[in-house]
């Protein structure tokens, strides 16, 4: 990854979901504009704050799509990124990036 590029997979169960009464609701519903989470599974050298393997929160609007060995993936800038959840991180209430 070069700059300030994450290479991000996406998590399985960011697909179809059902609602509390059990109505499916399928992932290309157009629905409110969502956060998603993903896994970092590569970052470049100028990226601050996520390290491979963090899981991000992201929005859907700020991704291009790559396919790499067979895997869809997404690159992001390390703006883009609105939270990080890992286990490296102290208790505190939040990064600012």
């Amino acid at each position: 990854m070069l700059h300030d590029r994450i290479l991000v997979a996406l998590r399985k169960e960011d697909g179809d979901r059902r609602s509390s009464g059990g109505i499916l609701i399928p992932a290309t519903a157009q629905v409110a504009k969502r956060l998603v989470w993903g896994e970092a599974r590569g970052v470049g050298a100028s990226v601050r704050q996520v390290k491979v393997g963090d899981t991000v929160l992201f929005s859907p609007e700020d991704q291009h799509e790559v396919e790499v060995h067979g895997e869809d993936l997404i690159i992001l800038r390390e703006r883009d990124v609105h939270a990080v959840a890992a286990e490296r991180i102290e208790e505190s209430t939040g990064l600012y990036l």
